[in-house]
């Protein structure tokens, strides 16, 4: 099974560390790409790093910044990356399952410590689902190539 890569910003950080923690208590691997301390970085250098490593076929991604959405639109400039922000169990799962997000995106500062347990295993639990959501997501890579 490939790795979860797990990114975060300053604000991030803290979430992060936290799914960081629950990820490998349930024996999944990751590979942290920062930030590594709650020490000011640039959002978009480490969802750039992320997201080309998800387009290489590295894994999947998680990222946490404040709101989830600088990380989102960041990521989701990168060829090949499909990232959502999720701040529930549904919309994880649907991502996943029409979609084929490969990068979730959380905003540690929205996000209600509650719900986290259930967006990760929706996230992780549900695979896409093909069919009809295929030629969408076609259609979404075409968009790339604009």
């Amino acid at each position: 099974m490939k790795p979860i890569l797990l990114g975060a910003d300053h604000a991030g950080f803290p979430l992060k560390e936290r799914i960081r923690r629950l990820l490998q208590r349930r024996g999944i691997r990751t590979i942290d790409l920062g930030a590594f301390s709650p020490d000011p970085v640039d959002y978009p250098d480490i969802a750039g790093a992320l997201a080309r490593s998800v387009a290489r076929g590295r894994g999947t991604g998680i990222l946490c910044c404040g709101s989830g959405v600088g990380m989102s639109i960041a990521a989701n400039k990168v060829a090949g990356v499909r990232a959502v922000l999720a701040a529930d169990a549904l919309t994880a799962t649907l991502s996943r399952a029409h979609n084929d997000a490969n990068v979730l995106c959380l905003g540690s500062r929205l996000l209600p410590a509650a719900r986290l347990p259930g967006i990760l295993r929706a996230w992780m639990g549900t695979t896409f689902e093909g069919g009809r959501h295929r030629r969408r997501v076609r259609k979404i890579s075409a968009l790339e190539r604009c």
